[in-house]
């Protein structure tokens, strides 16, 4: 990787990009940003469309979005590929047509870059996952090589956690305890 990946307390960066949310016609694509979201936002990268671990990772998050719903976050997925390409695949692939969440468009790969998980040679992105906070701010990040498939159950787990707003132990699932933290005697 040419960039350094943008990380935990940086901004995300601002964006205004088309995106696909639909595969009836006429009503395929939206421009969608950041610019007033104020909510968490889960926006998950893919290397291309058309290919062969992306789309179980898609429909593993589309399964779930009702749990990001639930938890008031803003599902985005994206990759550098463009809006038409998007709406081909959805089209094209089963598990892709009734996605409950707009698919990116990173076309001009600014986005992709100004993040710092495109990939070297083909300038792809890799399986990058963001999760930011209603401010903007990066609270978690997790980059895959380009054939490893994700966890979006993992994903969900973290959003829980940051979301407690408290200290977190290792493996700490939604409804357990949080640790609090105690200050040793002098």
């Amino acid at each position: 990787m040419s960039n350094q990946v943008l990380s935990v307390g940086s901004k995300f960066p601002e964006f205004k990009k088309k995106a696909v949310v639909s595969i009836e016609k006429g009503k395929e694509f939206v421009e969608i940003s950041n610019e007033t979201s104020g909510k968490w936002t889960v926006m998950f990268w893919w290397p291309k469309d058309f290919t062969f671990v992306c789309p179980t990772e898609i429909a593993e998050f589309n399964k779930k979005s009702s749990d990001f719903a639930d938890r008031d976050a803003v599902l985005i997925g994206a990759s550098t590929d463009s809006e038409f390409v998007h709406a081909a695949w959805r089209r094209d692939h089963a598990d892709l047509r009734d996605l409950k969440f707009p698919m990116l468009a990173d076309t001009s790969k600014s986005l992709a870059e100004e993040l710092g998980i495109l990939a070297d040679g083909e300038k792809v992105a890799y399986r990058a996952t963001f999760i930011v906070d209603p401010q903007g701010i990066i609270r978690w990040v997790s980059v895959y090589d380009l054939s490893v498939g994700r966890n979006v159950q993992e994903v969900i787990r973290v959003l829980d956690a940051l979301q407690t707003d408290e200290l977190c132990p290792c493996n700490w699932t939604n409804g357990q305890e949080t640790l609090t933290a105690q200050l040793a005697a002098n």
